[in-house]
């Protein structure tokens, strides 16, 4: 699909298991896989809020390189390790989004490819008809 636009972070497992940061489909609709508290392949230390706050940054990032910011997100999912941490990462996720009000989804799972990781999150977002080109009509 020639049409489809993909963005690339660098990090470790996109070169390792085939995928992308984000792909954006000719419908505007554009996914973002899940981004952690990893910053240029080293791994940023902090709480449940700190992580939630550079995973939800690392996925902003690359809707920002789509030329999409956080006002055009339409549904997150966020993955934590402890039900304990529901609150404060929830906290993270208000700042960011209350304006917008995604759908949104917090599921409590097992853990991650790293230990240290306590919050995974994916987003999806979608361009507007006609904006920057897409869905078939001029800026």
């Amino acid at each position: 699909m020639t049409d489809v636009r993909r963005v690339t972070s660098g990090g470790p497992w996109e070169e390792a298991f085939g995928c992308s940061r984000a792909v954006e489909l000719p419908n505007g609709l554009v996914l973002v896989s899940g981004c952690t508290s990893v910053i240029d392949g080293a791994f940023v230390d902090g709480g449940p809020y700190d992580q939630a706050i550079n995973s939800f940054n690392a996925a902003l990032g690359a809707l920002k390189e789509l030329g999409l910011g956080v006002e055009h997100v339409v549904r997150t999912r966020t993955y934590i390790t402890h039900a304990r941490d529901v609150d404060e990462v929830g906290r993270a996720h208000k700042e960011l989004f209350d304006a917008v009000r995604p759908a949104a989804s917090m599921i409590i799972v097992s853990g991650f490819v790293d230990p240290r990781l306590v919050v995974e999150v994916e987003v999806e977002a979608l361009r507007p008809v006609g904006e920057n080109g897409k869905n078939g009509e001029s800026a």
